[in-house]
């Protein structure tokens, strides 16, 4: 566009002040148009505070805004909640990474300093990524905006956790976890497992009496101090005889006794497998089995413990070569062969996960048991549907939540523990006056802070007022929202959150308000580069939303978004598409301009009197165009919404509609209407083209006067009879134009043409004639009922069409075509030749064969249609 006419930075963000200035993105911004008993509330997945957006939340936030505007101009009352999440170990790692740059520790800042850094980079963070977000025209209700960590929803959390607690479904224990030396606990899903080249070390494990030894396989040799048992399997003819015989571990000479488990795999290794209950998931069920010892052989941060012995002091990992180094050094060390294995890491930092026994908070897997029931009864519907196997699948397979983090940054957890009687007890309260048991007031608070995913599973009700006392009542919720917006009537989210955040959010919901907390999820999949690869900062490869937003504008990169979206398919974003869809907004402009040229300003449509032929079709397609657009829409099938209306605007619309106008200046005023109609439709998807083009063509401007986005969305009507009128009108046209083609007259205007249509009526005749006329630049146009005689002819779906030949020479058109049926020829016979000849085929490869057989259809193909102009042009 023009940047002297239409500069998208400028009214974007001119634009976009005063949407929220007047609060059109509260829920009652549509009052005017709100229909009684309509509500309609979705939540912004609440993004991270550890920088800024990445295109994934671009999608993500664009289908959430053209739902959410769609619903608004429907008459609904409509909440999007906005919101940031305090993100427990992403946030923290963040902050430490700066204070190391600094030369700093958050131990020599202490708990409370460093909780104060965090809050200052939350606020930072989160200023930038709201920023990002009104840069991207989306309309959530900013006064609404709440945090993971802000006091209405601290309150929220601990009387979800306390309740939990009573209820014995929040339990306490020792149980083997999932452990970062960095970041603690992790639940099962915050571990990525990926392939690893590693090695399968064989050690020598002498028999206690010095009778020999057996051979144990193990990849990780680090462990081994914490051996408790070595097993076979029962049926092992091998080792039958060994069951019950003591060992002695290398190197440190503890003894341990060989058992028999059926868990051990007689065809892999060695059959002999050493047991290690305290640092093996499987061994550590194993170890229960058979009464084991679980000894732990490294601490917290992964340094290896007396049980090491010389080694006491080491780091797990880096431990590893020089424990096998000295095993080869004493003749322990049989063999080292290469292993691909699959190993854990911690999803934020990529730091190993170890199996590790500690003392952790659970959320009990019952909690989980009505949701899924629900779920599968219908109450609620994934978009695309599959996506309920995958969350079958993973909560068939459900463990209890380790709820736990040994961080700082989070919702400490509300337990306390009595200094005097050891009564534990779980409260609301800031700081318990006493000890409920004793009354003593020497208690203290566990240290460690809840999973963010805790507080995150409370999101659909808490930002609604659950449990948030009467503090922000009126400010940040009303008393009425949990009876007007929950259940949520849609969750709009990426896939790759399923089982961390939706599923935890459906058995909260419904564990505490009896109903899942969402009717409708649908789950987005990747937006990927243009050659189809996964984004990440190690390929460069990264897309920056508001690079795009500042180069294109928000207008196209939403629109860009919104058409790739289709259900189910990863999404590639490419310049071209960018680019495409720029042309589009040109196309919108250039139309205004047009219309703009004949008449100053035009009526809304609602009440204006349609009355020509060309209005009246146009208003047809726009009708059918807005049944499709509402179908799509209601079925979340943004691209095919997007499709319907780019179809609509730039081949009907702009091609044809206005084309046509140019036969019937009448029409235009008209056209005007149904256009600003149009831009309503289209608004969700690019509200700020949208808005101006509206008040452009009102003659109005946003300053002082309504804004399209609570104007009502257009409804469909019937179709009318014009529809096919112009059908025909359209095809006659492109029918003469074909025909002008063969005899080399495209572009030109020549004395006659004649049109065969069958069964209409002189009153149709003469209504298209102008049409005809004056698009296929034709000085005179006939209907005929019977084939004319020479001339050239078309033939298209519903009309023939004919150019006389007797004024035009064509001896030049006849020898060029001649020409080309000679080269077309020599082409055939030469692939012919070489198809028929036996040693060629027998010899050349498949997709030689493949090549020259298509190209001998093609020339056989275009030699047909060279035959049949030289045909029609010779009589």
């Amino acid at each position: 566009m023009s940047a002297n006419n239409y500069e998208p930075l400028n009214v974007e963000n001119k634009f976009y002040k005063i949407w929220e200035d007047r609060k059109y993105f509260e829920i009652d911004g549509n009052k005017a148009i709100q229909k009684e008993g309509k509500n309609f509330s979705i939540m912004m997945p609440p993004p991270n505070v550890t920088g800024r957006l990445h295109i994934g939340h671009a999608l993500t936030f664009t289908l959430q805004d053209i739902i959410t505007r769609y619903k608004r101009m429907d008459g609904y009352k409509t909440l999007w909640q906005p919101g940031t999440d305090h993100a427990g170990i992403a946030t923290q790692n963040v902050v430490e990474k700066q204070l190391l740059a600094e030369g700093k520790t958050k131990e020599e800042l202490g708990r409370e300093k460093f909780l104060e850094r965090v809050w200052a980079w939350k606020e930072e963070s989160a200023g930038i990524m709201t920023e990002q977000l009104r840069h991207m025209g989306v309309s959530p209700a900013w006064e609404r905006e709440r945090f993971t960590m802000d006091a209405g929803l601290q309150k929220s959390v601990k009387e979800a956790f306390v309740h939990l607690y009573n209820e014995g479904l929040i339990i306490r224990g020792n149980y083997m976890v999932n452990w970062c030396t960095h970041d603690g606990a992790l639940s099962d899903i915050e571990v990525e497992h990926e392939d690893h080249d590693g090695k399968f070390y064989h050690i020598k494990y002498p028999f206690a009496d010095g009778s020999g030894f057996v051979e144990v396989a193990t990849t990780r040799p680090e462990t081994y101090f914490g051996d408790t048992a070595v097993m076979v399997h029962p049926d092992d003819e091998r080792y039958k005889d060994l069951i019950g015989k003591k060992i002695k571990l290398p190197l440190i000479n503890r003894e341990v006794v060989i058992i028999a488990d059926s868990h051990v795999d007689m065809d892999f290794g060695t059959g002999v497998v050493k047991v290690t209950p305290a640092h093996d998931q499987n061994d550590y069920e194993v170890g229960k089995r058979h009464d084991l010892e679980f000894i732990t052989v490294f601490d917290e941060k992964g340094i290896l413990n007396d049980y090491a012995e010389e080694f006491k002091g080491l780091e797990r990992l880096e431990a590893r070569d020089i424990i096998v180094k000295r095993l080869e050094e004493e003749g322990f060390m049989v063999k080292v062969e290469d292993h691909k294995h699959q190993v854990g890491h911690c999803y934020r930092c990529k730091n190993i996960v170890e199996p590790y026994i500690s003392k952790q908070w659970f959320v009990r897997k019952e909690v989980a048991a009505k949701s899924i029931e629900k779920t599968n009864a219908g109450e609620a519907q994934f978009f695309p549907p599959h996506w309920i196997n995958s969350y079958n699948s993973w909560m068939g397979d459900l463990r209890d939540w380790c709820i736990s983090r040994q961080l700082w940054w989070g919702h400490q957890i509300p337990v306390f523990y009595c200094g005097d009687c050891d009564h534990e007890f779980a409260s609301q309260e800031e700081n318990p006056s006493a000890c409920p048991k004793c009354a003593s007031k020497n208690f203290t608070q566990d240290p460690d802070v809840l999973d963010t995913w805790f507080s995150s599973a409370l999101w659909p009700f808490s930002t609604l007022g659950w449990g948030n006392g009467d503090a922000e009542m009126d400010k940040l919720f009303q008393s009425n929202d949990m009876k007007d917006f929950y259940p949520n009537t849609l969750l709009i989210t990426g896939f790759d959150i399923l089982f961390f955040w939706v599923a935890r959010m459906m058995m909260m919901g419904e564990h505490f308000n009896g109903k899942l907390p969402f009717n409708h999820i649908y789950l987005h999949a990747l937006v990927r580069d243009e050659k189809g690869e996964k984004m990440s900062k190690s390929k460069g490869n990264v897309i920056d939303p508001l690079d795009m937003v500042n180069k294109y504008s928000a207008d196209i990169l939403r629109f860009t978004l919104a058409i790739s979206a289709a259900q189910g398919r990863d999404i590639r974003m490419s310049t071209e598409k960018l680019e495409q869809n720029r042309n589009f907004t040109n196309k919108l402009y250039n139309a205004t301009k047009y219309l703009q040229m004949n008449v100053d300003t035009f009526p809304d449509l609602a009440g204006f009197c349609i009355k020509t032929d060309l209005g009246r079709y146009m208003l047809s397609r726009l009708n059918y165009a807005t049944k499709e657009v509402r179908a799509n829409l209601d079925e979340y099938k943004f691209n095919d919404a997007a499709l319907v209306m780019y179809r609509f605007l730039w081949n009907e619309f702009c091609d044809w509609g206005i084309e046509l106008s140019k036969a019937d200046k009448g029409s235009i005023v008209e056209l005007g209407a149904i256009f600003k109609e149009a831009m309503k439709l289209l608004h969700p998807f690019m509200p700020f083209i949208t808005e101006y083009l509206y008040h452009e063509l009102s003659g109005t401007s946003l300053e002082e006067s309504d804004s399209i986005m609570i104007k009502k969305y257009p409804f469909k009507i019937k179709q009318r009879k014009e529809e096919k009128k112009f059908e025909i009108i359209m095809d006659a046209i492109v029918s003469i134009r074909r025909a002008k083609v063969l005899v080399d007259l495209a572009n030109q205007k020549i004395e006659k043409a004649f049109v065969k249509i069958d069964g209409i009526s002189e009153d149709d005749k003469a209504m298209m004639l102008p049409f005809i006329t004056r698009l296929a630049k034709v000085e005179v146009v006939e209907f005929t009922d019977v084939k004319i005689s020479d001339a050239v002819s078309d033939i298209a779906d519903t009309c023939e069409t004919f150019i006389p030949t007797d004024s035009i020479d064509l001896t030049s058109i006849i020898s060029k075509l001649e020409k080309q049926d000679e080269k077309l020829q020599k082409e055939i016979d030469k692939l012919n030749g070489m198809l028929n000849n036996e040693r060629f085929v027998a010899n050349a490869p498949e997709d030689v064969l493949v090549k020259n057989r298509g190209a001998l259809a093609d020339a056989r193909t275009k030699q047909e249609k060279v035959l049949e102009q030289l045909s029609s042009l010779k009589g």
